[in-house]
């Protein structure tokens, strides 16, 4: 954030991307007046303790509340912070249920809500593993840290590629209260509520709430339905009690979520053939679903977590991390996009599939730390991993498929950090988890026996850091991660059997720059990377038999770059950048997946004797080749408040949607720009806002079985938001 004093008014500008404008008066009052502007420090957890960016050798950008807030308005989900950050993308086809998440062009294209990613996502403190528990809202955070490469030693198995950590507001003994209220088109309403304060001298309290709605506004030609999809209605809520007394604190966390609306729109031969274009098709406002029942979809979930520390004279800290998550959900989609009599298009058979799940999840972490004088800093750990999830299917006229999966881990592990002279500083982290998945068949059309997979292997990483000047640090980092061994249970609703796949490892090497110039004006920080993966899991989706198979490439190559820059060129301007440039490839000249059904597409690939496209030297599926964000932020002083112009400029190039390559399936570069004006006084603000001001029409991905089916982005969204900040 940036803070500019002037007599007595604070104006908060974004970090990284526009935010709200508030006049903090009470802070104000216990500062000097100055006209010294800054950036201000920016503090992470990446390695389960609080530090300055700066000086953690590991590539991180962040996103505020007030960035987050900015990409995510008018009722956007996760997959609006997609690009904000450098080597970040987000998608899914599961509507607002089950979002992958991809670092470093290293993620997991496997729709089923029971598939392992490589990106972990941490919410206070909690890794949530399944799909449907990283889709819970964001709001009151305190902010996003992104860890691009392995994070193995801290955060164990399935972090091969990153990990995405949010953390949200705490409570304080200070009074405040929060209100947000939107409106916006496509008949989109919004509100966000929070209040906290001490309730007693050693235990205080926070209440988030909330609520997000859109109408349907998409016809249904087929059935002669206007505005019949296209909406959602999502509710979330977090309570959360901190005790606080000698050393001691005890902080839980209970939060939970209801969400209904429609699920994915898939839309029948909407690109080619013979190119990625969306053709005369496509129509936003219209599809011609024959079944789905509309695509309907919903999610409901609830958990807790309990965070328990003790801080010894000795300087020993002693933390317990404890949580539960349970969620469940259904959804009911229109597969093949249209129907047989009006397509559009060549449709050959009718496809309309239902799905349904549950899953519990149990935590549970211990540590203890402690930080010397000298520059010694251990920390040394346990982890326990228990997760079962109940799911079924329904795909055409097949009955239910029913499989449980459970899953367990544990793991130890430590880090030590030591000073080895006045500027340079060593840190070694080592991890050994031991993962395990098993699979029951409960029901299918071919009986399928009891499937087990486990692995054990030990994590590590391994970093310098040397204080080149006063304000330029030097960094570089090896580290080898691992992604536990997966079970693929979809195919025994096609009357398949389950596939497997084998752990992947990575072995990642970083070098970067971390620097505060221009006297605290510029923070510029920057990283090249190349990493290695073996036996990597991908998952083959789709073709003429619709098969959802894992397997195994021998092996994946990537190398990129990234910059992360923030620049106060003026008292009253401010520029942000985040770039990310990665270059993937396929290194397994025997591997082949079947190529997209009904001869629809144009594969690029060569075929072998079985017609399966050889995809060696290909791409990761969705690894864009780069993602930037374009940042402006520009402060007026207007008699008691402050004006705040705003844009956001997106862009995400050249990705390829799955395993093989062909001329329909994937997107060039896919753009978006966002503008916001704020005007904010005495504690409030009042905003018009826009998001995809230009309404792009992005193809961001596709079902290849039946026909040339895709799904694209959100449509232009725009509205206006009052805010009330009470201290």
């Amino acid at each position: 954030m940036l803070r500019r004093m002037c007599g007595g008014l604070a104006v908060l500008m974004a970090f990284g991307i526009g935010g709200p404008l508030a006049a903090q008066e009470d802070e104000e009052e216990q500062k000097p007046e100055t006209d010294v502007v800054v950036l201000d420090e920016v503090i992470v957890t990446a390695r389960k303790v609080e530090e300055n960016l700066q000086d953690v050798p590991v590539s991180i950008d962040t996103l505020d509340q007030d960035g987050l807030d900015y990409a995510l308005e008018g009722g956007a989900d996760v997959l609006g912070i997609a690009g904000q950050v450098g080597n970040l993308y987000v998608e899914q086809s599961n509507g607002r249920n089950a979002p992958r998440f991809y670092v470093r062009g290293l993620g997991n294209t496997d729709f089923d809500v029971g598939a392992s990613q490589p990106v972990n996502i941490v919410v206070d403190d909690i890794i949530q593993e399944n799909a449907i528990l990283k889709a819970f809202p964001i709001f009151d955070m305190e902010g996003v840290e992104v860890l691009r490469g392995p994070q193995g030693s801290l955060f164990g198995r399935n972090t091969t590629a990153g990990v995405l950590k949010f953390t949200s507001k705490r409570p304080t003994q200070e009074r405040d209260m929060f209100l947000a209220a939107t409106v916006g088109n496509l008949g989109s309403t919004g509100l966000e509520f929070a209040i906290g304060g001490g309730l007693t001298e050693t235990v205080s309290s926070r209440l988030s709430v909330m609520y997000q709605n859109r109408e349907d506004w998409v016809d249904n030609d087929f059935t002669g339905e206007s505005d019949a999809l296209g909406g959602f209605r999502d509710i979330a809520a977090r309570l959360q009690f901190l005790w606080e007394r000698d050393g001691f604190s005890a902080l839980l966390n209970i939060h939970g979520r209801d969400m209904e609306g429609t699920a994915s729109l898939f839309r029948a031969n909407i690109v080619g053939p013979g190119n990625n274009n969306l053709n005369s098709n496509f129509d936003r406002d219209r599809v011609s679903f024959d079944e789905g029942d509309n695509n309907p979809q919903d999610l409901s979930g609830l958990g807790a977590n309990l965070n328990l520390t003790w801080n010894f004279d000795n300087g020993l800290q002693l933390t317990s991390i404890t949580g539960f998550e349970n969620a469940d959900g259904f959804a009911l989609g229109d597969i093949d996009g249209g129907n047989l009599v009006t397509g559009p298009g060549f449709i050959p058979f009718p496809s309309q599939t239902a799905g349904f799940y549950e899953v519990d999840q149990l935590t549970q972490e211990l540590r203890l730390s402690k930080d010397h004088d000298n520059g010694f800093r251990w920390t040394v750990g346990t982890f326990l991993f228990d997760s079962t999830l109940d799911s079924g299917t329904r795909p055409f006229f097949v009955d239910d498929t029913l499989v449980t999966e459970d899953t367990t881990a544990w793991a130890v592990f430590g880090t030590v950090t030591k000073d080895l002279a006045e500027r340079l500083t060593l840190s070694v982290g080592l991890r050994y988890t031991d993962d395990e998945r098993d699979l029951e068949v409960l029901q299918s059309p071919v009986p399928s026996p009891p499937i087990s997979v486990q692995d054990d292997e030990i994590s590590w990483d391994a970093s310098l850091v040397f204080e080149a000047t006063d304000t330029t640090n030097l960094f570089g980092r090896v580290s080898y991660g691992f992604r536990g061994p997966s079970i693929q249970s979809r195919d025994v609703a096609f009357f398949g059997v389950p596939t497997t796949a084998l752990s992947e490892t990575v072995l990642s090497y970083e070098f970067g720059t971390k620097s505060e110039l221009a006297n605290g004006r510029l923070r510029l920080n920057t990283a090249i990377y190349a990493y290695t993966v073996d036996d990597q899991q991908f998952t083959a989706i789709g073709g003429d038999g619709n098969f959802i198979r894992l397997v195994n490439a021998a092996e994946g190559e990537a190398q990129g770059f990234e910059l992360d820059l923030q620049w106060l060129a003026t008292e009253r301007f401010q520029i942000s950048l985040g770039l990310g440039l990665g270059d993937t490839e396929i290194n397994d000249p025997n591997l082949a997946v079947a190529p997209c059904g009904s001869g629809q597409c144009t594969v690029l690939d060569p075929l072998d004797e079985n017609g399966n496209a050889l995809v060696d030297g290909n791409p990761f599926p969705q690894a864009p080749e780069y993602t930037y964000s374009l940042n402006f932020d520009y402060t007026i002083p207007i008699g008691d408040g402050g004006l705040l112009l705003s844009a956001n400029y997106v862009a995400v190039g050249d990705t390829n949607f799955f395993l093989y390559e062909s001329e329909e399936f994937g997107f060039d570069e896919n753009v978006e720009l966002g503008l916001r004006v704020g005007y904010a006084w005495a504690g409030q603000e009042i905003a018009v806002w826009s998001r995809n001001v230009t309404d792009e029409e992005n193809l961001i991905g596709g079902i290849d079985f039946n026909n040339n089916t895709g799904f694209v982005n959100e449509p232009r969204t725009f509205g206006i938001t009052y805010k009330r900040f009470v201290f």
